[in-house]
């Protein structure tokens, strides 16, 4: 190292210092060794160094050793060895685990030194025969504690120690004067080298998520053979020992068990009181609600954006719109201006061409041929176009009449011609839209048409088997046949071609048929034929012919529907009732219309079991 510069004195370089040069140094002999140590438990070599001292200054405390004597020595029974306390035993209660193997060595050394049988023999102290002298309670203290595994199996059952876990209500009171003492004395038990701290109210977040992660995978090296109740040694067989070690180890699970319980309540315990928690909870809390409000925000924003953006496409395609209707109607505008000056010019034209042709008497020497030029001259002044009109106008003026007489015959003649040609285009279509219809009303029923009757069938059948009736079209033509007095036999693609040639009528020809179908209804039904006795007709079905012409509405007929459910055959007066429930109507109304249903739905069900009986065959 570089001497510090006094002050005064000049500083002169003389030579220029070489570059550094990094080199790879490994570690080998008592270096690797100390090397490893330091890896494996991740310090550093200052780290080792501190420890070396404290080992030095722990040898310089064994020349220091003090020892505490123990009052109940003298009084302890050598049988009951394992209930007492080894570290009492050779003074060393005040340093029980802490103690190192030399302390624990010269410790005994200085109570065999006092106690030995021999010396108190000496002392003219009376001694007592075999292993029933209290000095064997001192053999079984060293015993003990000289061996590793038994002194960490007696360590782990420490009499001294306080298992005691503090309540949440002390917790909350006093959480660091409370708790720390607590953690502190429990870390004995660590197999870990480096405990973290409680710490303070002060601590970061990431020191206390430090501490409880610890605490919460705690790996203790406490365990409780100490207490077995067997000794296998005793065992006077092989199958005795091993019994002896199962009971052993079970009893050892269920202590190892009940600590790490005993260790887990504590954290827990210790977690639900930490103020730093709760803090750091509601820290969170307001982060998050932070973070909500931010991004809520940010919604906010991107939708006030995303609207502003979308009024500006809806403002300029107004625009876009607005400017498009504007030159549509100044395009229109333009095309009815250039329309109604080429209507005053073909106007004028014509006026032109009449009065030219009036002026040369329609090139005509008799009235019935002026008559019938005038006639040709109209025809002209309706057919030509504009640009016709002024060449055939141009003519006239510039040439003389029996020129003007050709031109005008001229365009006669293509008039006509094309007047012609357009009417037989016309005669043409209208023979093959007759012959189309002639052809689909003879594939649907042959050579036979249909009259009045047939048509009012099958309307009737189209309504009563609506869509979606087990096959439709064969019991519509079975009802038709059933029905029909004309003696045709409709089949199913008969019927389907004339409900569609009759979907394709105008409304005024189903108006019409329809109200021939109730005019042949009215004049069959006006008057009930006499019978041969000339009895009274019976009360029920007599009724006036207003009430025969009624139709039954959608909202009468579900009320007379409803009202058949509620008052069964049985209820006394029951049409009474029924005619009550639905207005408008009477007894006699309701008892027809319900005849009239049964009928319908009789109709029905014979319709389809004759479609049924043909597909079974």
């Amino acid at each position: 190292m570089l001497k510090e510069a006094v002050e005064g004195q000049v500083t002169v370089v003389c030579n220029a210092i070489a570059a550094s040069v990094q080199f790879q140094v490994e570690p080998v002999g008592r270096w690797f060794e100390a090397f490893l140590k330091r890896r494996d438990r991740n310090v550093s070599a200052s780290f080792q160094e501190l420890e070396e001292e404290e080992e030095l200054s722990e040898e310089s405390e064994d020349e220091e050793l003090q020892l505490e004597e123990y009052a109940m020595l003298k009084t302890l029974d050598p049988k009951d060895w394992k209930n007492q306390d080894h570290y009492a035993v050779l003074g060393l209660a005040h340093m029980r685990y802490k103690a190192t193997q030399k302390q624990i060595k010269a410790a005994h050394k200085a109570m065999v030194l006092k106690h030995h049988p021999d010396k108190r023999k000496a002392a003219g102290e009376q001694i007592v025969e075999g292993d029933n002298d209290y000095f064997t309670c001192i053999t079984k203290a060293i015993e003990i504690l000289s061996d590793p595994v038994k002194r960490r199996a007696f360590d782990s059952v420490d009499p001294t120690f306080d298992n005691a876990v503090p309540s949440k209500a002390e917790g909350k009171e006093n959480f660091f004067e409370v708790f720390s003492p607590v953690f502190e004395r429990n870390s004995r038990w660590t197999s870990k080298k480096h405990v973290p701290k409680l710490g303070t109210m002060d601590s970061t977040f990431e020191e206390v998520d430090t501490f409880y992660s610890f605490w919460y995978n705690f790996d203790s090296w406490r365990e409780f053979s100490y207490l077995d109740e067997e000794e296998k040694e005793k065992a006077e067989c092989r199958d005795e020992r091993r019994w002896i070690e199962k009971q052993n180890r079970a009893s050892r699970a269920q202590r190892k068990k009940e600590e790490m319980n005993r260790i887990r309540t504590l954290v827990d315990t210790a977690y639900s009181c930490d103020p730093r928690i709760k803090k750091f909870k509601e820290d969170e809390k307001a982060r998050k609600e932070s973070e909500k409000k931010a991004k809520a925000e940010a919604k906010r924003r991107e939708q006030e954006e995303k609207e502003r953006a979308r009024q500006a496409e809806l403002e300029a395609a107004r625009l876009a719109k607005e400017k498009e209707e504007e030159e549509a109607k100044q395009a229109a505008q333009q095309a009815k201006k250039e329309k109604e000056i080429q209507k005053k010019a073909i106007k004028k034209e014509r006026q032109k061409l009449r009065t030219t042709c009036k002026n040369w008497n329609y090139f005509a020497d008799s009235e019935a041929e002026s008559v019938k030029m005038m006639e040709e001259v109209e025809k002209l002044c309706d057919r030509l176009e504009l640009v016709s009109l002024q060449s055939l106008n141009e003519m006239l003026s510039s040439g003389t009449k029996e020129e003007g007489k050709a031109a005008v015959e001229k365009h006669v003649q293509q008039v006509n011609a094309q007047l012609q040609k357009e009417r037989e285009a016309e005669v043409q279509a209208r023979q093959a839209s007759r012959s189309s219809e002639q052809a689909s009303s003879g594939s649907g029923g042959g050579s036979k048409g249909w009259n009045e009757e047939e048509l009012q069938l099958l309307i009737k059948a189209v309504n009563l088997f609506p869509a979606g009736t087990n096959a439709r079209w064969e019991v519509i033509a079975n009802y038709m046949n059933l029905h029909s007095t004309s003696g045709i036999k409709r089949n199913a693609k008969d019927v389907i071609n004339k409900a569609k040639n009759l979907q394709k009528l105008d409304p005024h020809q189903k108006d019409e048929i329809n109200k021939k179908a109730f005019e042949k209804f009215k004049k069959e039904h006006a008057a009930v034929p006499p019978t041969v006795d000339n009895a009274v007709p019976s009360e029920r079905f007599e009724v006036s012919g207003a009430e025969a012409n009624a139709a039954w509405t959608t909202e009468e007929q579900k009320l007379l529907e409803q009202a058949l459910k509620t008052f069964p055959v049985n209820t006394p007066e029951r049409w009474e009732k029924i005619a009550a429930v639905v207005p408008g109507r009477t007894k006699k109304d309701c008892m027809k219309r319900y005849k009239e249903l049964v009928e319908m739905v009789k109709a029905k069900k014979a319709a389809q079991e004759q479609v049924a009986a043909k597909s079974k065959k």
